[in-house]
Parts: C-alpha cells; structure tokens; sequence
C-alpha cells in the first residue's frame, strides 16, 4: 500500500487522473500503463498498472528503496 496526495480537486476525476499521472511519472511509464481499477470515487483506490509482472515489481522495489534512503 502506498499513500500518495494530488492536489486536483475530486471534481469530474480530475483527482484520478493527477493521481494516474504521479504514478505514471515515478515509475517513468506512460500514463496509459496505469489506470484506477477500484474506487475512482473513494479516497482508498486500486490501480492496474499494465506491464511484464516482474520487471513492474522490481521496478517499484526499487523506487520504494529510494524512498526509503
């Protein structure tokens, strides 16, 4: 689980969209790989990002690593 904040307001999913977008950039995918799955109107959201399973998990280990530093 990450917590991530936009500052698009919840209007017309704009909120989604900047938080598709955030995704998108901290992983250097194009935003088209990276979609809500779950809960577009809820605070709490799951996200399909679409790519070869272990090359996406290495990569987000290796960001959360980053983070971490």
């Amino acid at each position: 689980m990450l917590k991530a904040r936009v500052r698009a307001v919840p209007e017309a999913g704009r909120a989604n969209t900047a938080l598709v977008k955030l995704i998108a950039a901290w992983l250097e995918l194009p935003a088209r790989n990276v979609s809500v799955a779950q809960g577009t109107k809820s605070r709490l959201k799951h996200l399909a990002i679409e790519g070869d399973a272990s090359e996406l998990a290495r990569l987000i280990e290796t960001r959360l690593a980053a983070l971490a530093r």
